[in-house]
C-alpha cells in the first residue's frame, strides 16, 4: 500500500505540472526523477499548488495543513530552486516556474551533495535527449516560440561600414538586458554540467548561465547563482562570444528572466534546431550570415565554428546547406568569410 500511495504522490505532481502550457510528458524516468528531486510529503504538496503566484496562506488553504507548516515546505522548496520566492509589500510570495525554463535546469545550476547529481543527470538525459517527448512537447506543443536568439553584437559591430549600416534593437541585444538588470546571478550551465554526468561535455564554459530580476535574486539567495555585477556579466559575455556560443534567452522583449550561452553540442535548443528545424523552434534574430566569395580564403573556419553545423565545403567554396536554409540563428565570430546581412 505504501508503494501504491507514494506512486499517486508522484503521479498527482505531474498532473499539477501538465497544467501548465508547457507541460512535462508522463514517463517512468518522469517518476523517477521528480523522486530524487522532490519527497513523497513535497511530491503532495506542490501538486495542490496553484499555477499563479501564491502566499501561505494560500497554500495552507489548498493544502488544508497549518500555515506554519505550509510555509516550512515552501521556504525548504524555495532553498532548493524548486519554487522561486519574492517579497512585495511585506509579503511573502512563491511560485512553481514550469520544468524549464524552471526547476530542472535550476536543479543542475550549481554542483551539490544534498542529492544524487550523477544519477539526476543521467535521469535528466534519458527524459531529454533519449526519449524526446517533453522537447517534442517543448518546442511543438505551442505557436509560440519559448525562446529567442540573441545578436551576436561582436560580430556585427565588426562589420559595419559606410555603406553597411545596420541597427539593432535593444531587445536583441544581450547588454541590454545586462545592462538595464537590477538583480544578476551566474550559474553553471545546465546542459553541459548535465552533459558531464554521461560522458558527453564538451569544453566550453560551465558557470555562465545568465539570470536576470526576481529570478536572479531568488536563485542567488538560495545559493544557486552568484551575484555579479554589471561588468562582470559583460565580461563573461565576451568569453562566450570567443567561445562561440549562443545567446539564447526568454522570448520576450522585455524582464528577460536568463540568458544561456549555447553550446550546438550540449545544448537542448540548439541540439532540437538541428534535429527538427531552427524556424520550428527558436525565434531567431533578423540577421542572416551570408559568404564573400571574395574575401574567403577556403580556411573552413566557418564551417568548424558554426554551432549549427548549418556550412559545409563544397568546390573550394562555403555554401549553406539545405538543412540550415538561412535560419542559422547566430553568426560565427569575425569570419573574414561573411558580411552580416538583414533579412529584411
Amino acid at each position: 500500500m505504501g508503494h501504491i500511495t507514494s506512486r499517486n504522490h508522484y503521479e498527482n505532481l505531474v498532473t499539477r505540472l501538465n497544467r501548465f502550457p508547457q507541460g512535462a510528458p508522463p514517463s517512468e524516468t518522469l517518476n523517477k526523477l521528480l523522486s530524487v528531486l522532490f519527497s513523497e510529503e513535497e511530491a503532495q504538496f506542490v501538486s495542490l499548488l496553484p499555477v499563479q503566484a501564491f502566499t501561505a496562506k494560500i497554500a495552507s488553504k489548498r493544502s488544508k495543513m497549518p500555515v506554519d507548516e505550509c510555509e516550512s515546505l515552501l521556504d525548504g522548496l524555495a532553498s532548493r530552486a524548486i519554487l522561486l520566492d519574492w517579497e512585495k509589500g511585506g509579503v511573502r510570495y512563491y511560485i512553481l516556474p514550469p520544468p524549464m525554463a524552471g526547476w530542472i535546469e535550476f536543479s543542475m545550476m550549481r554542483v551539490r551533495d544534498d542529492i544524487d547529481q550523477h544519477s539526476l543527470g543521467q535521469l535528466l538525459y534519458q527524459y531529454m535527449n533519449v526519449e524526446e517527448d517533453f522537447v517534442r512537447n517543448l518546442f511543438f506543443g505551442s505557436d509560440t516560440k519559448i525562446v529567442r536568439a540573441f545578436v551576436n553584437e561582436d560580430a556585427i559591430e565588426s562589420s559595419q561600414s559606410e555603406d553597411n549600416i545596420l541597427e539593432v534593437m535593444d531587445y536583441q541585444r544581450a547588454t541590454h538586458v545586462i545592462n538595464s538588470s537590477e538583480h544578476i546571478g551566474i550559474g553553471v550551465c545546465y546542459c553541459r554540467h548535465k552533459m558531464e554526468h554521461v560522458g558527453k561535455a564538451c569544453d566550453a564554459p560551465k558557470e555562465i548561465c545568465m539570470t536576470f530580476g526576481n529570478v536572479a535574486d531568488s536563485l542567488i539567495r538560495a545559493g544557486y547563482a552568484r551575484r555579479v555585477e554589471k561588468q562582470e556579466c559583460l565580461d563573461l559575455l565576451d568569453v562566450a562570444y570567443s567561445h562561440n556560443l549562443v545567446q539564447i534567452g526568454e522570448n520576450t522583449m522585455n524582464s528577460v528572466s536568463f540568458i544561456c550561452n549555447c553550446c550546438g553540442c550540449c545544448c537542448e535548443a540548439l541540439l532540437a534546431a538541428k534535429k527538427f528545424g531552427t524556424s520550428a523552434t527558436i525565434a531567431t534574430t533578423n540577421f542572416l550570415p551570408t559568404v564573400n566569395s571574395e574575401r574567403c580564403t577556403s580556411c573552413q573556419a566557418c564551417v568548424d565554428v558554426c554551432p549549427m553545423d548549418a556550412l559545409s565545403f563544397v568546390d573550394g567554396l562555403n555554401k549553406s546547406t539545405q538543412k540550415c536554409a538561412c535560419k542559422n540563428p547566430h553568426l560565427p565570430r569575425k569570419t573574414d568569410s561573411f558580411l552580416i546581412q538583414s533579412s529584411s
